[in-house]
């Protein structure tokens, strides 16, 4: 079975993301979920974003970095939103990776933001909503494009729906048919790690 690590989102990490972890483990994986914000939760993307500027956007992704030295590298790294650019960041950085599993976000492969090509030898699996303003709207889905142009083991998934926070139970954009089917994928990309 896979270990995981996986990074929360903007909101914090709320009981919808421990939710979605304990599904990975009933499957029988191993996932830690490290909480950025000190137990620290928002009731919506701007409270959220709003900490994440006070605190320092690369201040809080390099703790999120710097926290994976706990574990072993050989691991999956996952994120959702916010927490998407610390699990990509390490999957495509920390040598050992096993894959990547990115919710509501990506990030070019190319360009200011860039770290670097994707490595041949690192899965990855991007999931979204196909009119989400912010997946959508503000170019993740051109970056998540371009991860499977280059990456030879990439899929990118895109849900009906307009939500981004789609696969956490505890949140008004909860979507259970979407979070099923990604949960489908998501756990048979972690079969075959």
């Amino acid at each position: 079975m896979a270990e995981v690590l996986l990074f929360h989102h903007a909101q914090g990490l709320t009981a919808g993301v421990v939710a979605f972890a304990d599904v990975l483990r009933d499957a029988g994986h191993e996932v830690h979920t490290p909480d950025l914000f000190d137990g620290q939760t928002f009731d919506s993307i701007e409270a959220g974003m709003a900490h994440i500027r006070a605190q320092g956007f690369d201040e809080l992704r390099a703790r999120g970095v710097q926290l994976a030295d706990a574990y072993r590298n050989e691991l999956v790294y996952a994120g959702m939103s916010f927490g998407e650019s610390i699990a990509q960041q390490l999957a495509q950085t920390r040598p050992g990776a096993k894959g990547a599993l990115l919710f509501y976000s990506a990030i070019p492969v190319s360009g200011d933001w860039a770290f670097g090509p994707w490595p041949q030898d690192v899965p990855v699996q991007i999931h979204g909503m196909d009119h989400d303003p912010i997946f959508v709207g503000e170019g993740d889905i051109d970056a998540a494009r371009e991860i499977v142009a280059t990456a030879p083991d990439a899929e990118l998934f895109l849900y009906p729906g307009d939500q981004h926070y789609f696969s956490d139970s505890s949140l008004p954009s909860f979507d259970p048919a979407a979070t099923a089917l990604l949960t489908e994928r998501v756990l048979a990309f972690l079969a075959r790690i």
